[in-house]
């Protein structure tokens, strides 16, 4: 990213007249505002706000915790492509994790994935990861987990905005974490959501986000708690139901997250066009593996990936695009099972060709609302034979 926010003198300007003008920075009304709106946005009945996307997974499985939903020691499947903070609270809460390994064409797991390691591993839940945009056939992966009792779980922290003919990416899991740091779709500096169709598990998420107590429930929910536990109303101010940490966001979280929701759409759309016009370079090189988004209507591209058909290619145009001053990562953390802490901890690992392929031969480079007519150019020179 260029700027830490869409809009940033306009955005910067606005922010700091609201902390001159609060008189509250503590999480508060404009945190409860920006859920409201949020979950509005993606259609989804209850969003809960964290002061990271990171936050929001651990939180999630804690609560499904919390509830029975899951327990200690069960196998929980994900998406091996994938970030840290996907992995980690499955290792941190005591579950089982089991890795998929993505389609080449699409960058994510495929119903056909899921399919083959539930045979081999029953699973108890999946945590998907939606990557970078893009999704496989996630509705056909909804009906599988439907059909054999698992969680859906979906990680859609890179793919904001993207949409189906079934419906948006964040929709199909019974819960849906969000990201708003600084590079993903839109920027609150630091910021977390969960989102679900799920009451009960709405408000464990707000018990497990503040110590686990009942502070921000609704006055039916906090009565039902006290009673059940013989807890007064003094006592509540200091009683925790159950296991929970402080995740809590700021107001300043909840007032950048009002302000930045406002150029959601237009960002999503300069996104994909950018993409577009950036994947015509891709399509037209044969160093490439092309990837498969017709089935996609709206594309919220998160980067543009790149997958080489060889490790030396890879770094060939990895030199070309650091000549050009232009940041590439890797394809976000490759195959997670690579990873320095993974083997300390887990000691089933699998098979992931497909994975390993864009471990190994994939980057990508950041796509943003602010890239200009020249730096497309730039990036396009970069990417031609």
């Amino acid at each position: 990213m260029k700027n830490a926010f869409l809009k940033e003198a306009e955005t910067k300007k606005a922010l700091a007249d609201f902390i001159l003008s609060t008189d509250r920075l503590s999480m508060g009304n404009h945190c409860s505002k920006f859920e409201v709106s949020f979950s509005t946005k993606q259609q989804r009945s209850n969003a809960v706000l964290f002061n990271s996307g990171g936050s929001a997974n651990l939180a999630m499985l804690q609560a499904l915790i919390n509830l029975g939903r899951l327990n200690t020691g069960d196998p929980v499947a994900y998406s091996a492509l994938t970030w840290s903070t996907n992995t980690m609270p499955i290792i941190q809460m005591g579950l089982e994790p089991i890795a998929l390994d993505c389609e080449l064409d699409t960058l994510n797991v495929s119903s056909q994935k899921v399919k083959e390691r539930y045979e081999e591993v029953p699973f108890k839940a999946l945590f998907i990861t939606n990557v970078l945009g893009f999704t496989a056939d996630i509705d056909q992966i909804k009906k599988f987990c439907n059909e054999n009792n698992i969680l859906l779980l979906e990680d859609n922290c890179e793919s904001l905005g993207t949409v189906l003919p079934q419906g948006r990416t964040g929709n199909f899991g019974i819960a849906s974490t969000f990201s708003f740091y600084v590079a993903h779709h839109m920027s609150t500096i630091e910021g977390g959501m969960v989102c679900t169709n799920d009451k009960e598990l709405a408000d464990m998420l707000k018990i497990v986000r503040a110590n686990a107590w009942d502070r921000n429930l609704d006055k039916k929910k906090q009565d039902e708690l006290r009673e059940t536990h013989r807890i007064s109303d003094f006592e509540s101010n200091y009683t925790f139901y159950d296991l929970g940490y402080n995740l809590r966001p700021t107001e300043i979280t909840g007032f950048l997250g009002n302000y930045q929701l406002q150029f959601l759409d237009h960002t999503i759309d300069l996104r994909e066009k950018n993409y577009l016009e950036i994947e015509k370079a891709i399509s037209e090189n044969d160093d490439f593996h092309n990837l498969d988004h017709a089935h996609i209507l709206k594309l919220s591209t998160f980067a543009v990936p790149v997958i080489c058909k060889t490790k030396e290619l890879r770094q060939h145009y990895l030199n070309r695009f650091d000549s050009s001053g232009i940041e590439t990562r890797p394809m976000i953390a490759g195959n997670m099972q690579r990873q320095p802490y993974y083997t300390k901890y887990v000691k089933q690992l699998f098979e992931l060709s497909n994975t390993d392929l864009i471990h190994s031969n994939g980057f990508y480079c950041g796509n943003y609302p602010e890239l200009s007519t020249d730096d497309i150019a730039l990036i396009i020179s970069c990417l031609e034979k």
